[in-house]
């Protein structure tokens, strides 16, 4: 038995990692484990706009287990802005668990992904693959309907990213936040970071997807942050991006 290590992300997908741990001489895969829905988060920079940019993503895909991605949303923070679009495409599963994704918008344009999926379907690591574009980050699967107590207990919170003057210069600044969160099921939560203490309130709508505003505590002050988001493995975790202008971030809840 040797060691297989792959690059896995930070909160924010912008600075990487490299995680070693025990290997069967090899992962087996079947197309039919991956079906039914799944969240995505992906994050980085892109040199599409002629200057590296900072882009995070999150959303929500539905595999039909052969070869169709049935339907779709994603809602994407690039430099600042705030955008999304429905979408759906087409993908493949090889034997040896590597995946390629081709995704299409509305407008007609496909952007392309390859993935390394666990044994069994249940996470996926991908990546962007056009060129340009540096986006990483994880894919799991999800519910096939949520609502606002799929979302409780205590979770671990992390969340980085970069401050953008919305402009041609690019990015500058950046920041980071870990806290303890409370998430009662009912829309409420608290959120524990240090000494400090703040509050906040949630959402989910029927297809997991979660929308939350909170207090971020830092010594005397509390920014108030926003965040999109969505339940994976069962409610035990969340992946999201803030929809805040000027801020791109990305952002996980785990149990």
């Amino acid at each position: 038995m040797g060691l297989r290590c792959s690059l896995t992300n930070s909160a924010t997908g912008l600075l990487l990692a490299v995680a070693c741990f025990p290997a069967s001489a090899a992962d087996i895969c079947a197309p039919a484990d991956i079906h039914g829905p799944y969240g995505f988060q992906l994050a980085g920079t892109t040199t599409i706009s002629g200057s590296e940019t900072p882009i995070a993503s999150v959303g929500r895909l539905v595999f039909d287990g052969a070869s169709t991605i049935t339907s779709g949303v994603s809602s994407v923070n690039f430099n600042g802005l705030f955008l999304g679009n429905p979408i759906t495409g087409n993908y493949e599963t090889k034997a040896d668990c590597t995946m390629t994704l081709n995704l299409q918008d509305t407008s007609g344009a496909f952007q392309h992904f390859t993935g390394k999926a666990a044994p069994g379907g249940d996470r996926v690591e991908i990546q962007q693959s056009d060129p340009g574009t540096g986006e990483r980050g994880l894919m799991v699967r999800s519910a096939d309907g949520c609502d606002a107590t799929g979302f409780h207990g205590q979770y671990n919170f992390t969340m980085s990213g970069r401050q953008t003057p919305l402009a041609s210069e690019g990015s500058k600044g950046s920041g980071s936040a870990r806290a303890l969160v409370q998430a009662d099921g009912n829309g409420n939560l608290v959120l524990l970071r240090g000494n400090t203490k703040t509050s906040g309130t949630y959402t989910v709508d029927s297809e997991c997807v979660v929308q939350l505003d909170f207090g971020l505590g830092d010594g005397d002050s509390s920014t108030s942050v926003k965040l999109r988001g969505i339940l994976v493995n069962g409610g035990k975790e969340m992946l999201a991006i803030e929809t805040d202008p000027e801020q791109v971030a990305s952002a996980r809840f785990s149990q």
